[in-house]
């Protein structure tokens, strides 16, 4: 499916907080997905895989999450000053701006003419798979993808030491599914046993995928990156997405 991108400022507490959006090029009436960055924002292997999911028939929105520290189009480099640029951004917006921007991602892409009434989903890598389960806790969120969500089974997210995020899983009315790598040392299994443990408790429609690779294993830049791997969650991603939406 061929598809179309542009950039919108949408303003968020009298701010712009510059997002990409990959749509299909037919006009019609999609799911739109609100897909979460990791600490790097938005980079060559984020805008790609949103192109990529974009091209299976969704509109796909793409916040800056550091938009309030940063200016507008700035992508954090792969390397270690950025990685500290990146982690020091995150470790001053609290958990209460997160949830700002969310709600104003969501509203965008509730009013957007190519998203149908009512089928909306969220995304996201790395910290950005902690602000779609934070997401995912929005009643008019259907359905959520996490991949090696960080933070979720100790509530760290940004300026917060404790979000609160699973253990507020009872008001997630949507399905979920959690992408994890077996090697991941910020997500060890007695993390993800936490976080299954809790979502099962809190009567949450939920799946697991754990694939034999490190954290960060879909971002196509780096030496952790895993092209059998990456297809395979992708694929995951695809079909719940459509399950969800399109049955």
């Amino acid at each position: 499916m061929l598809i179309k991108i542009n950039y919108v400022d949408l303003r968020v507490d009298n701010r712009p907080m510059r997002t990409f959006v990959a749509a299909p090029k037919v006009a019609g009436k999609y799911p739109g997905i609100l897909f979460y960055s990791d600490i790097f924002q938005l980079t060559g292997p984020m805008l790609r895989s949103c192109a990529r999911l974009a091209g299976y028939g969704f509109v796909v929105a793409a916040p800056e999450i550091y938009h309030r520290l940063e200016p507008p189009g700035f992508v954090i480099p792969f390397d270690d000053q950025g990685r500290t640029r990146g982690l020091a951004d995150a470790a001053r917006t609290p958990v209460a701006d997160f949830d700002t921007d969310c709600r104003a991602a969501l509203d965008y892409l509730g009013q957007h003419a190519g998203v149908a009434p009512g089928k909306i989903g969220a995304g996201g890598f790395c910290i950005g798979g902690h602000l779609a389960f934070r997401a995912a806790l929005q009643a008019d969120v259907r359905a959520t993808v996490c991949f090696y969500g960080t933070g979720i089974h100790d509530g760290k997210l940004g300026k917060d030491s404790d979000a609160g995020s699973l253990q507020r899983a009872g008001e997630i009315r949507g399905e979920l599914l959690l992408v994890w790598g077996k090697l991941d040392p910020h997500i060890p299994e007695e993390a993800r046993s936490r976080i299954a443990k809790r979502l099962r408790e809190a009567g949450v429609n939920f799946s697991e995928r754990l694939y034999d690779a490190e954290h960060a294993f879909m971002r196509d830049e780096g030496p952790r990156y895993d092209p059998e791997a990456t297809d395979q969650a992708f694929s995951e991603m695809i079909n719940f997405y459509r399950r969800v939406f399109l049955s």
